[in-house]
């Protein structure tokens, strides 16, 4: 089971990596970070649930933007 959990994640992770469009690449990333969380939390590699845990949390930020480029570009403009 544990095993199959760190397939799950190695076939989402190298699947994003084949995507053109950044949209889902973020979100296949993001699920790939997720399913590492668990595997993480199985075999207690607390190093691997710290690092996977950032990396869903940029790629929600990221997600975020690209479905939002309004809120994204109203902010930058804000600062000048």
């Amino acid at each position: 089971m544990i095993t199959s959990l760190g397939f799950v994640r190695l076939t989402l992770s190298l699947t994003s990596m084949a995507m053109k469009e950044i949209l889902y690449l973020r979100i296949l990333s993001l699920l790939a970070n997720a399913v590492y969380i668990v595997y993480g939390s199985l075999i207690g590699a607390i190093p691997i649930v710290v690092g996977s845990s950032i990396a869903v949390g940029i790629h929600a930020v990221n997600i975020y933007r690209l479905k939002n480029p309004k809120v994204s570009s109203e902010k930058a403009e804000s600062k000048n």
